[in-house]
Parts: structure tokens; sequence; C-alpha cells
């Protein structure tokens, strides 16, 4: 079954208010859901991978473009 991708833009905000808003959309999201976030606080490199580790939710996706904005992909377990 195919999820569409919700997007969660916590650009402008500095830690832990991206990692904060990605867990409340990953807790509403239903089992299987993907939840982008895009940020450009860069403690986001180190908060989002051990929030997702000790949350049970996967990074499928992580990177930044050339202006140092960030984005990661998350899976919330099925």
């Amino acid at each position: 079954m195919f999820t569409a991708e919700i997007t969660v833009d916590a650009r402008g905000h500095r830690c832990p208010v991206p990692t904060l808003r990605l867990r409340r959309a990953l807790e509403d999201a239903p089992p299987g859901a993907r939840v982008r976030l895009l940020a450009d606080d860069p403690l986001a490199r180190i908060d989002v991978p051990h929030f997702a580790a000790g949350a049970g939710f996967q990074v499928l996706e992580s990177g930044a473009d050339g202006d140092g904005a960030l984005s990661f992909l998350i899976e919330k377990p099925a």
C-alpha cells in the first residue's frame, strides 16, 4: 500500500523544534507512513537520527543541499 509522503518544514527553527515537529507528525501518521523533515539547523544532523533510532523509526534518506538545508526521510513501522 502506497502512503503519500508527509512533509514537515521546520526551516528557520532551532533544535529541538525540528525534532519535536517530526515526532508529532510521526505520532499522527498511520503505520507505514513516510515523513520528510526539512530543517536548516546543523544540530538536526545529530538530533534527528538519534531520535529516530531511539523511537524505533527508520531513516531512509538524509542529505543536504548547497544552501545548508537538510532533508530527512523517516519511515514509521507498519
